[in-house]
């Protein structure tokens, strides 16, 4: 079943509202995209205040201060000695609050002074409405530009990540770039870290593979997707190496045996399309992949025969099984999954 695909209207209207400088009086921010969550905050800040004045104008309301009479006190203040206020509030989610602070919630979103931008910022908790509340949910419906800040396509996210070796005075090829959204599951935020610990590591104008993999962290997926590619290129000590380097990282056994399984589902679609003569674009039609794992995915199954997709499901499910219901040693189940894989794939 593909992945349901994140709604880019309401980013799409706050980029036009910022840039054309006429933003709304309510937003809704959220998602997992947190750099770009941070970077547009930061770009409301900027259009709506002013350094001498962000003092006395700017309101930002949380779990430890956040009431409704000061909740609403911040929305109708006054702005001194400017033409705007910004009020943001962190991670509280109004559709929980008893049913008299929700009514009086609604009064307050439904009129916003024109002066007043406020900002409902979602990081620690989830957005989600509760729209059977339609007293509640009727000034979102109405008055809230709701905002996704979702993964960025791969494609989109190649030139940033240049650009950011670039200010560092480094260069990177498009597909190391791509090497490294997937090694690090493709959020800004976790690229911009990674991106300044290998501009720090490299003593080179040009980046090369090794110093990514010096001191990148990968994650879960990436690993796993280099497992079930060593095994597919016949190298099962290399395939049993990366496992081990999960266990060093914690990682929780039955979320190896997940990824494990997700990954050689994917490979088992992809032998399917492979053999009835279709191309990536389905695959990425079919799963929600991008075109990068999407075509990374293709050239894995090539090396699998159809046998080997179907008892990789049978062994996978079997090792499941133990972990939940035996005595037996997870870490040991999951190097024996290993072992029985790279026996079906006709490892030696």
């Amino acid at each position: 079943m593909a992945k349901q695909k994140f709604d880019s209207s309401g980013f799409e209207r706050l980029k036009a509202s910022i840039r054309q400088k006429n933003v709304d009086n309510l937003y809704v921010f959220h998602g997992e995209e947190r750099f770009l969550m941070q970077h547009y905050l930061g770009s409301l800040r900027k259009l709506l205040l002013d350094d001498l004045t962000e003092t006395f104008n700017f309101h930002r309301l949380n779990n430890e201060n956040f009431n409704i009479q000061t909740f609403a006190d911040a929305v109708e203040s006054l702005p001194m000695m400017a033409e705007h206020t910004l009020v943001q509030v962190d991670d509280i989610d109004f559709f929980k609050l008893p049913e008299g602070d929700r009514e009086k919630i609604s009064h307050i979103l439904s009129d916003i002074p024109e002066y007043c931008t406020v900002v409902l910022n979602y990081v620690t908790v989830a957005w989600k409405p509760d729209k059977r509340l339609k007293k509640l949910w009727e000034p979102f419906e109405k008055y809230a530009t709701i905002v996704e800040f979702g993964k960025q396509e791969p494609k989109d996210l190649v030139p940033w990540i240049s650009r950011h070796f670039a200010e560092e005075g480094k260069r990177i090829t498009n597909e190391l770039c791509y090497y490294l959204i997937d090694l690090t599951g493709g959020t800004m935020t976790a690229l911009a870290g990674e991106i300044r610990k290998i501009c720090a590591y490299s003593g080179a104008e040009h980046i090369v593979k090794s110093d990514i993999d010096a001191v990148t962290e990968p994650v879960l997926d990436a690993v796993v997707f280099d497992m079930t590619n060593l095994l597919g290129e016949g190298k099962y000590a290399a395939s049993l190496e990366k496992l081990q380097q999960l266990f060093k990282l914690q990682e929780e056994p039955l979320a190896i045996l997940g990824a494990v399984g997700a990954q050689l589902r994917r490979i088992s679609v992809a032998r399917t399309l492979l053999d009835n003569g279709k191309q990536t674009s389905e695959l990425m039609r079919l799963t929600g992949m991008k075109e990068y794992p999407a075509r990374k995915a293709m050239e894995s199954a090539r090396r699998f025969r159809p046998e080997f997709c179907r008892k990789a499901a049978e062994l996978v499910l079997e090792t499941d099984n133990k972990i939940k219901t035996s005595f037996d040693d997870s870490e040991r189940l999951l190097e024996l999954l290993i072992l029985q894989l790279a026996q079906e794939a006709g490892c030696g």
